[in-house]
């Protein structure tokens, strides 16, 4: 009934508009011609006078040419008349002519029409009067060069106004029947081709009917069900994303078969310490931070490279060890790769080339030949890895980040069966940027041997369809963000990546009041100090330099936090083999040194920078100890630093200032956000984090860890294992269905 109603009022309004329309260009129009009409007969009706008049046409002769003008207005349809000199003079006029229609104001507004414009023997003009509207059309009884003057008719318009309306109340008569009528037989019309529709998709569902048409909609519900069924299964009753969930998710779907992840990083590194002894070390990655707990919760292997000065000693004579250390779940594969190997495929090719590219941070790429022959290589030397670990012909395979971008195609080659998950931590270029590699179709190509392709955005997942669509042939489904090549679809999905709900350091941490208390003594600050911090590897992207930049510039508009507000850098050396690292190195120490001695006193320093590796639960510390976090990269996929912090202040306590150029700023809308290159903006939003009331604090913190509970890493994990299990599910009907046809074909 609703939709009912609403098409009769569009209907009814559409009818009601045509019939104004018609009614104004009906109207115009007949005005039109009306007042031209006019102006003919009054110069008829001059022409027929001219010769009563002229003889009269003066001054002392007004009473005589009064009775000639009282003889040519017996019309009723005029007014009256009046006679005029050329410059608006009067000589004579009827009785019932309107006094605002006097010689002087027609004159004027006459010679107003027609100035720079040769004078017409015939001019008219409509006039509005009190008691309604006349034409006034004026006639030169000689030629304009004559100078003679001019006769004045005042025609009645109340007659063709009282014909207008009534034209346009006919016009909406008629056009409300026609719209009734069209109304009735399309409501008629569409019901009942809507009853014959539904009795014929009935016949179809049932088997009795074989129309061809109803074959795309059958496809349509069918898919519409399976993406109904599989968010079902991410957002559905199965209770909070935890390790457990996942896991049942994985044996679901997956029975039987292990997870395999391929990263570049380990997530334990073995190392030996100047007394000889073998420490495990937990490295600074966001990669590790999200991926670690969801192998843990799937057990499985983990193939990475073997990077620590201990690692070849702790593994058995196929290279793996058990970990983590003490609580084994899952193993670790470690790879070996040689000095040039790693400059080329690690420091070269990915970090010196894809890395800048990707990063919109003012560094330039530098791609060369012998790098992604390394890389290449390296690629080649992890796939192998990857598929001898595999136990069956149909792994589930994690691919993390740009390291691996050949990796897919690769163990795809070797394992048809496979299901590939590729997620490429960091940002997706456009397609002009992404042109500037020379190998841009090789890695286009390995990328698209995965069964899914991940990023952190839906505007990565655009910049990665228009580059594919750009630089390969391949089909683009746009409407299933997907890549179909030589028969295979991938999909294309934003899977936003977080980190582990609770986080593991919770229940091994000190509360936020004894962590506050005892960061504050071991960095020798007061009690009534404010303290900032900032926790990032040592890279140009995360936008350091300009973060302390927004240090002074705070300290510069707001002296009261002088001697008292200090700001903590926890900063990870990392890539130091290569120069532009090196040298940010240095220009970081630079700025740091500058700020402290310009601002620092005696026992006070605004910055303290702390070049070093720190575990976990020493940074989890430190976050608790915190009134703000800042995180500041000039461009980043996500940044789970700022989900860190967050997941660390049970307190619902302190402040998140958070780049707008972040991934996580889509998520964590209850930061402050800001655009770090704005220093007076970033200095304000410090200034409003250190006076923010605690109720606010409490009330924007609660709002992201609620997010962050419900959206952890395990849901992360979860939805791509979901949306492979359906990919399963589809590749395995289309090869049924092609193996049914292929015996059809030979049955007959």
């Amino acid at each position: 009934m609703k939709r009912l109603a609403s098409l009769l009022i569009v209907l009814i309004a559409s009818g009601a508009l045509l019939a104004w329309l018609a009614a104004f260009v009906i109207t115009r129009t007949t005005r039109n011609w009306f007042e031209e009409n006019l102006d003919q007969r009054a110069g008829q009706v001059v022409a027929f006078g001219r010769k009563a008049m002229l003889p009269h046409w003066a001054p002392s002769q007004a009473d005589k040419l009064g009775t000639v003008l009282s003889n040519l207005v017996r019309n009723e349809r005029l007014m009256g008349a009046a006679a005029c000199m050329e410059d608006g003079r009067p000589l004579a006029r009827t009785e019932l002519l309107p006094s605002q229609l006097s010689c002087p104001a027609i004159a004027k507004r006459r010679a107003e029409a027609q100035k720079g414009e040769r004078p017409s023997l015939v001019w008219g003009v409509r006039w509005t009067l009190p008691d309604g509207d006349a034409y006034v059309s004026t006639v030169a009884l000689a030629p304009p060069e004559q100078q003679v003057g001019f006769l004045v008719l005042a025609h009645d318009l109340r007659l063709i106004e009282r014909r207008e309306g009534n034209t346009s109340s006919l016009l909406f008569v008629v056009f409300g029947v026609l719209t009734l009528a069209f109304s009735a037989l399309t409501i008629v019309e569409a019901r009942l081709s809507w009853r014959g529709f539904r009795r014929e998709l009935l016949r179809f569902i049932q088997g009795e009917s074989h129309r061809k048409e109803f074959l795309p909609i059958i496809h349509d519900v069918r898919a519409l069900v399976e993406r109904i069924a599989a968010e079902r299964e991410v957002d559905g009753d199965g209770g909070a994303w935890n390790p457990q969930r996942l896991k049942q998710t994985l044996v679901r779907h997956f029975p039987g078969e292990k997870v395999i992840v391929l990263a570049n990083r380990e997530p334990y590194i073995h190392h030996r310490t100047k007394d000889g002894n073998v420490e495990v070390l937990h490295p600074a990655s966001g990669l590790v931070t999200a991926v670690e707990p969801v192998l843990r919760a799937c057990s499985g292997i983990w193939v990475a490279h073997g990077s620590g000065t201990a690692d070849r000693e702790t593994v058995d004579s196929n290279d793996r060890v058990r970990v983590p250390p003490g609580n084994e779940s899952y193993s670790l594969r470690r790879i070996w790769l040689n000095a040039d190997e790693e400059k080329g495929y690690y420091y070269g090719f990915a970090n010196e080339g894809l890395w800048p590219l990707c990063h919109l941070a003012h560094m330039r790429p530098l791609f060369r030949g012998v790098d992604f022959e390394a890389y290449k290589a390296v690629n080649q030397k992890f796939a192998d890895a990857v598929c001898k670990e595999a136990d069956a012909d149909d792994p589930v395979v994690l691919v993390q980040d740009y390291h691996f971008a050949l990796a897919p195609r690769l163990i795809r080659e070797r394992l048809p069966r496979a299901t590939i998950i590729t997620f490429w931590h960091i940002p997706w270029p456009n397609s002009e940027r992404f042109g500037i590699c020379p190998w841009r179709a090789r890695l286009l190509e390995g990328l698209l041997g995965s069964s899914i392709v991940g990023f952190q955005t839906q505007l990565f997942c655009n910049n990665f369809l228009d580059s594919v669509d750009r630089y390969l042939e391949a089909r683009i489904d746009r409407e299933q963000s997907a890549v179909v090549r030589r028969g295979r679809p991938s999909l294309v999905r934003p899977y936003p990546i977080s980190i582990a709900w609770p986080a593991e350091w919770s229940s091994k941490a000190a509360s936020a009041e004894e962590c506050r208390s005892d960061v504050f003594a071991e960095m020798g600050l007061g009690k009534d100090a404010l303290l900032g911090v900032g926790v990032d590897r040592l890279d140009y992207t995360k936008g350091i330099e300009e973060r302390f930049l927004a240090v002074e510039r705070l300290l510069e508009r707001f002296p009261a936090y002088v001697g008292r507000f200090t700001f903590v850098q926890l900063a990870a050396p990392t890539r130091s083999l290569i120069d532009h690292y090196r040298q940010l190195d240095q220009a970081v120490e630079r700025t740091t040194e500058r700020i402290n001695k310009r601002f620092g006193k005696q026992d006070w320093k605004p910055i303290i920078l702390l070049r070093t590796h720190h575990e976990p639960l020493a940074v989890f510390r430190i976050y608790r100890a915190a009134d703000l976090c800042y995180v500041s990269s000039l461009q980043d996929g996500m940044n789970l630093v700022a989900k860190e912090f967050v997941s660390a202040r049970d307190d619902e306590q302190g402040v998140l200032l958070l780049s707008q150029f972040t991934g996580a700023a889509r998520e964590l809308a209850e930061a402050l956000v800001v655009n770090p290159y704005d220093l007076e903006e970033v200095s304000s939003a410090m200034d409003t984090a250190l006076r923010m009331p605690k109720d606010e604090q409490r009330e924007r913190m609660r709002a992201m860890r609620a997010f962050l509970a419900e959206f952890n890493v395990y849901r992360w994990a979860g939805a791509m294992l979901v949306d492979a299990a359906r990919l399963r599910r589809k590749s395995s009907l289309r090869v049924h269905t092609r193996d049914d046809l292929h015996i059809v074909k030979l049955s007959t």
